[in-house]
């Protein structure tokens, strides 16, 4: 990685920082020496954040993706920008078009108003304008407008992100503590679960390497699992064996019409719609080990979080 110039101040800005791979860029990029604005609607939540540089390096900055003025007081003066934000259900404020596709443009639009050097988008595995899911569409609709706008951009698509926080393998620990049976839904489809400090060392790569900057990296993980593999596996993990039960897709599209009208939406069918289709790295694709970085096994790091899930 590079160091910094002399007695220049070398600023990044992270639109959504906050979140579970966000505070993972954060602190790359301030071991990288970066002074970070993190931005949020609700800056109180990124005061943690701060003991990452002495508490002078990460500078909490209220920001919105659907506010232009905002965003324009966040980018100026910063060398590069990581666009973290998105959504995976919607609502009636927040669609995936507003969030996903359009908003991802903004803040490209922005950044490059403001000469930033280096950008990077984070969008998804599975971004494709053929989704048979709205999200999947929606991400290709985000990356295509970055791309458009910021021609050298780097876009990293993630799978599955797993780590300590995560709201993947962590709920089903939760499901197998307290679920007499786990449903499983589209338990043949394939994932490739990638550790966040993977992703997040990708995304500081990005940033700040220029020769690197404007590739499309597609990010998983050495282990391929089906569903069905994922939730035996966190079971192992937890010690809390139960029966898998497969639900049949038109009795998953029930349910998820029934869970998507909760707070919540636990299960939608445009989930539904994503978890039929395989997720997992193209043949094809730049890869984290391109980038110098050597995907990390679930076995690594999974047991240490997982256990304390089978209390």
């Amino acid at each position: 990685m590079s160091e910094g110039t002399g007695m220049t101040k070398r600023i990044a800005t992270v639109i959504g920082g906050h979140g579970f791979i966000g505070r993972h860029v954060v602190e790359g990029l301030v071991a990288e020496g970066y002074t970070v604005r993190v931005t949020s609607r609700r800056p109180d939540r990124i005061r943690r954040l701060r003991r990452l540089g002495g508490g002078n390096k990460v500078i909490p900055v209220y920001a919105s993706v659907t506010d232009a003025t905002t965003l324009h007081a966040a980018i100026d003066g910063a060398e590069g920008v990581v666009n973290l934000v998105s959504i995976l259900t919607e609502s009636a404020q927040a669609t995936f078009h507003a969030i996903n596709g359009q908003a991802a443009g903004r803040v490209a639009r922005i950044a490059a108003e403001h000469d930033v050097a280096r950008y990077v988008h984070v969008s998804a595995i599975g971004a494709d304008p053929q989704s048979p899911s709205a999200y999947g569409r929606s991400k290709a609709e985000g990356e295509a407008a970055v791309r458009r706008i910021f021609p050298h951009a780097g876009i990293i698509r993630p799978s599955v992100v797993f780590g300590p926080e995560d709201r993947f393998l962590n709920m089903f620990a939760t499901m197998a503590r307290f679920l007499p049976v786990m449903p499983v839904f589209c338990g043949d489809t394939r994932f490739q679960p990638v550790y966040v400090g993977d992703v997040a060392a990708a995304i500081v790569t990005l940033l700040d390497e220029p020769q690197v900057s404007a590739r499309l990296v597609e990010a998983g993980g050495p282990d391929i699992l089906t569903m069905r593999e994922v939730m035996r596996y966190v079971m192992t993990q937890t010690g809390h064996q139960r029966p898998l039960l497969t639900v049949p897709l038109p009795l998953a599209r029930l349910e998820a019409s029934l869970f998507e009208r909760l707070p919540g939406k636990l299960l939608t069918n445009d989930q539904i719609n994503m978890m039929q289709k395989d997720n997992v790295v193209a043949s094809e694709a730049v890869t984290l080990g391109e980038l110098g970085i050597e995907p990390t096994p679930m076995s690594k790091i999974v047991p240490q979080y997982l256990h304390r899930s089978a209390r």
